[in-house]
């Protein structure tokens, strides 16, 4: 019976790893500055991991043989030596393999969170609340108005809290519920929430970063194809959550423009 089990789990590990091997899964296509850097960690990550898994597999399946009785009334034999060999092997193997990872994984990361944005970069501020995201872009001050959490409405469709009345910076803000920018621009993406977490995903961007209430929290990004692609909230943030969700709409410097002039209108 043992030894079926080793040739169970053996059989099991070979045909998981199947679809990986034939890379029968593909990412959707990448739009980002950042994003092959990022696509190669992932890959490197997943061979190393499969190997990893499928060599872990194989030696268990290798000691249940081994060393597990598998005739009635026999004796389970004992592995030389004991378990604590095996054990601190085992630490000291995946410590080793986070630690590479994390060196390894240092070039992709670095380029979204250890480096500053450039000066031209483009600020969009984004809010996420259950159960939507705003967006705001500071007119043609470049300046945004401060926030007052107590001034936040929804039924006034201040979502932001601010006081225009007060403030000359938030006379010109321009917010919205979808997000638009200009392609082969710099963006410089801060955000904030509202009440719990939330996260701000997407596929497309190679971009997924969590909003943690009570911080304020930046990443910054390039997009190098015009389209209109779907943001997504990945954080389980209350009943509506399945539907929290926007869109990233990517364009030309001039139809950016014309768009910005646009929602200001609409203010």
């Amino acid at each position: 019976m043992a030894k079926l089990f080793a040739v169970t789990i053996l059989v099991i590990a070979i045909l998981s790893a199947i679809p990986i091997v034939r890379n029968t899964w593909h990412p959707m296509e990448d739009i980002s500055t950042h994003g092959q850097a990022i696509d190669d960690q992932l890959s490197d990550t997943m061979w190393e991991a499969g190997v990893s898994f499928l060599a872990s597999q194989i030696l268990l399946a290798w000691f249940i043989w081994r060393f597990s009785g598998d005739r009635p009334g026999e004796k389970s034999k004992t592995f030389p030596g004991g378990a604590t060999g095996l054990v601190a092997a085992a630490i000291v193997l995946v410590g080793v393999e986070v630690f590479a990872l994390g060196i390894f994984g240092v070039k992709a990361w670095a380029q979204i969170y250890f480096t500053p944005p450039g000066a031209d970069a483009l600020p969009v501020q984004v809010q996420a609340g259950q159960f939507a995201f705003y967006f705001r872009y500071p007119g043609p001050d470049g300046t945004f108005g401060p926030i007052h959490p107590d001034q936040i409405s929804e039924a006034n469709a201040n979502f932001y809290g601010l006081d225009t009345t007060h403030d000359q910076d938030s006379k010109d803000d321009i917010v919205t519920a979808e997000m638009a920018i200009p392609v082969n621009r710099e963006i410089r993406l801060l955000m904030h929430a509202k009440d719990v977490s939330h996260s701000f995903y997407v596929p497309a961007l190679r971009i997924h970063q969590d909003f943690v209430p009570g911080l304020d929290l930046q990443v910054h990004f390039t997009a190098t194809k015009v389209g209109k692609y779907e943001i997504v909230c990945s954080q389980l943030c209350g009943l509506g959550h399945y539907n929290m969700k926007a869109y990233l709409e990517v364009m030309s410097q001039q139809d950016f423009d014309d768009w910005l002039k646009k929602e200001q209108a609409l203010q």
